[in-house]
């Protein structure tokens, strides 16, 4: 899959709610088989009544709760695979997948307002991002595998992933997330890729704390990297920390 540079990714509409993305029916649509239209207090009483079922709604209910219970114990590897470049360095109980996408989630969350990016969009692509990897694994530099090659195996696990969802509204919206980031093709996704190298130029600076060890490669991959600026800010707190932290440590 191409990947589009900074120079030519195209940034979404900004400033617009989720609606507008996704493919939901306007509830006019679900009106146009009426021959005269109803008011608006009636159209308010038709719409609290029980859905009339004609059997099948049961059966395709449970179709629908075994696929999201099928998909989120395919998402438990998330929680299970550790991130391979802290197994390379020897790092004793590492952090997981998941454990990294959390808190890059927690860092949507908390950051300042910036003017044209959705937060809820950046959460849920915090979530997303590296959700792929409950199939491929965690695909570091080190294993010499083409940044192209990483991207189609990548793409393969999510539409495999959204199979088991059942496809629908959430897993275009996933897949949709996915894309995005991966393309780099929106303020929230310069955003959301600024997050993830500072919860990783953060968790190298706790593990270095935690086990006495020099993580300089972590630090040198992301200098001059980062695209907006919290994330220049962030990562900034986190090196003058670590500059603090190993002068104490020469002494």
């Amino acid at each position: 899959m191409a990947v589009i540079s900074p120079a030519t990714r195209i940034s979404p509409p900004l400033n617009r709610p989720f609606s507008h993305r996704s493919s939901l029916p306007s509830p006019s649509k679900n009106l146009l088989f009426l021959k005269n239209p109803i008011p608006s207090s009636t159209i308010v009483a038709v719409r609290c009544q029980k859905p009339f079922s004609d059997g099948g709604s049961s059966t395709n209910h449970a179709s629908s709760v075994s696929s999201s219970i099928d998909f989120l114990t395919l998402c438990h590897r998330l929680k299970t695979t550790k991130r391979k470049g802290w197994i390379n360095q020897g790092i004793n109980g590492a952090e997981s997948i998941a454990d990294h996408m959390y808190r890059m989630s927690l860092m949507a969350l908390i950051a300042g307002d910036l003017t044209g990016v959705d937060r809820e969009r950046c959460i849920k692509m915090a979530i997303v991002h590296d959700i792929a990897e409950a199939i491929v694994g965690d695909i570091t530099p080190s294993d010499g595998v083409p940044k192209e090659e990483k991207s189609r195996r990548e793409k393969a696990a999510l539409e495999e992933m959204c199979e088991v969802l059942g496809g629908g509204l959430r897993a275009e919206e996933i897949t949709e997330l996915w894309l995005e980031y991966e393309n780099n093709a929106s303020l929230e996704a310069n955003l959301v890729k600024d997050f993830d190298k500072v919860e990783m130029i953060l968790q190298a600076l706790e593990y270095e704390s935690e086990h006495g060890k020099v993580l300089d490669e972590f630090f040198i991959s992301t200098a001059g990297k980062f695209q907006t600026e919290i994330g220049k800010s962030w990562a900034a707190e986190i090196n003058a920390r670590r500059r603090s932290q190993l002068t104490k440590r020469q002494r």
